[in-house]
C-alpha cells in the first residue's frame, strides 16, 4: 500500500477527517475480505448505513455536488415560497431548475451508481429529475399548465404531484435513523416542506393556495437548503483542504456509538485477562 492510502486509512481509523473511500454496498462488503474497514454512516458521502473502505478509487466523491446542487436550488425557490421582499414569481429557479438542481443533481446520480451507492443513486437522481420536472411544468412553451382550462383543477394537480415527492421523500427518510443527525436532519426537513407545499395546494383558501402553509414550508425549505450544504461542505472538507471538520453527530445507537463504547470494553477485558 502506498504511503498516501496509508495515511488516509490511518486518518479515517482514528475519526479525524472524512476521506473519499468507495462505497460498496454493505451487503456484499461483509462477504468481501479485501474491504477490511468499515466506515460509519456519513452525510458527506450520502451514505446512510456502514459502508467500506477501497484504497483505488476511480471515481471522486459525486456526493458534495449532487447536494450543493440541490442545495442552491432548493434555497432560491424557498425565498420565493416564503414571499422574501414580496417576490412570490418563481421564474428565476427555472435557469438552476434545469441546469444545476436538475442536470447536475442527475449527473451525480449516476456517478453515485458509478461508485455503488444505490441510496445516493436514487436519492440524487430522482430530486435531479424532481427539478426538471418542475422546470418543465412552469415552462410555457410545454402546455403542462395550459392545458388545465379551470385553475382551481390545475392547483389541485399541483398538490397530488408534491404529495407524491412527500411520499418518497418518506421512504428515504426511513432509511436514515440509523445515520447522523446531520442526514436524517436534511430529509426530514424537506419531508415537512412537501408536505406543508402539498397541503398548502390541496387545502385551499377561497379557491386559492394557502399562502401562510406556502410561506411555512419556504421557511422549511430555507432550513433544508443549509442543512444539505452542511452535509456537503462534510463531504468536502478533509485534513489536506480545512482546518476543522464538520461535525455530524452521529446518533447514540448507530453502529458507530455502539462500536465506539465496544472498543474500550473488549479492551480492558484483554488488559485485564
Amino acid at each position: 500500500m502506498s504511503n498516501a492510502t496509508s495515511t488516509s486509512t490511518q486518518d479515517t481509523e482514528k475519526g479525524s477527517i472524512h476521506r473519499a473511500p468507495v462505497a460498496v454496498p454493505t451487503t456484499n462488503a461483509h462477504d468481501d475480505p479485501h474491504h477490511s474497514i468499515s466506515l460509519p454512516p456519513f452525510g458527506g458521502e450520502f451514505q446512510p448505513g456502514p459502508y467500506y473502505y477501497q484504497p483505488q478509487r476511480k471515481f471522486a466523491n459525486p456526493a458534495p455536488l449532487g447536494l450543493c446542487a440541490f442545495a442552491l436550488t432548493t434555497f432560491i425557490l424557498s425565498l420565493i415560497n416564503a414571499n422574501t421582499r414580496g417576490v412570490s414569481t418563481p421564474n428565476i429557479v427555472v435557469g438552476a431548475a434545469y441546469a444545476y438542481g436538475g442536470l447536475i443533481q442527475l449527473l451525480a446520480g449516476m456517478w453515485e451508481m458509478a461508485v455503488g451507492n444505490t441510496f445516493g443513486a436514487t436519492a440524487l437522481s430522482s430530486y435531479g429529475g424532481f427539478w426538471i420536472s418542475w422546470a418543465i411544468i412552469e415552462t410555457k412553451s410545454f402546455g403542462i399548465t395550459a392545458a388545465y382550462e379551470n385553475p382551481l383543477d390545475l392547483t389541485y394537480a399541483l398538490g397530488y404531484y408534491l404529495i407524491a415527492w412527500w411520499i418518497f421523500t418518506t421512504l428515504l427518510l426511513f432509511c436514515t435513523f440509523k445515520s447522523t443527525l446531520a442526514f436524517f436532519s436534511l430529509f426530514f426537513f424537506l419531508d415537512i416542506t412537501f408536505l406543508l407545499l402539498a397541503i398548502a395546494h390541496l387545502h385551499l383558501d377561497d379557491g386559492a393556495i394557502r399562502l401562510s402553509i406556502q410561506h411555512a414550508a419556504g421557511v422549511f425549505g430555507l432550513i433544508t437548503a443549509f442543512i444539505a450544504w452542511w452535509n456537503a461542505l462534510a463531504g468536502i472538507a478533509d485534513g489536506s483542504n480545512s482546518f476543522f471538520i464538520i461535525p455530524v453527530v452521529h446518533f447514540p445507537w448507530s453502529g458507530k456509538k455502539v462500536e465506539d463504547k465496544r472498543v474500550p470494553a473488549v479492551m480492558e477485558k484483554e488488559r485485564t485477562a
